[in-house]
C-alpha cells in the first residue's frame, strides 16, 4: 500500500459549500491505477469527518486527471476569516494521505 502523495498531487477549489478536489498523477502511467483504486466512495469515507454530502468522481482520461466534487463539505460556505479553512484548501493534502 502507498499513499496517494507518493504518486499524485492534488488541488482544491470551492464554490459555496461545494469542495472540488483534483487528483493528478506525477507520472501519467499511474493514471489507470488511480482510476482503478480511487472511487468516490473511498474518497467519501476517507474525508467523512469533513464531507457531509455526496462525492461525485469525474474521470478525464485525455488529461490524465480525476476530479471529485464534494457537497456539503465547507461548513456552510466560505468565510472571510483567515483562522479557518473554509475554502477547504487543506483537504487536498488530506486526500493525499489516502492509502491505495
Amino acid at each position: 500500500m502507498k499513499k496517494l502523495a507518493e504518486i499524485a498531487h492534488s488541488r482544491a477549489g470551492d464554490k459555496g459549500n461545494i469542495l472540488i478536489l483534483s487528483l493528478i498523477p506525477f507520472d501519467s502511467n499511474d493514471f489507470d491505477l488511480l482510476v482503478e483504486k480511487v472511487s468516490a466512495d473511498l474518497v467519501k469515507n476517507h474525508l467523512k469527518n469533513q464531507v457531509k454530502g455526496t462525492v461525485t468522481r469525474y474521470v478525464l482520461p485525455d488529461l490524465k486527471v480525476m476530479q471529485f466534487t464534494c457537497t456539503d463539505a465547507l461548513a456552510g460556505g466560505v468565510t472571510t476569516s483567515l483562522a479557518l479553512d473554509a475554502h477547504g484548501k487543506s483537504l487536498s493534502y488530506a486526500l493525499l494521505e489516502l492509502e491505495i
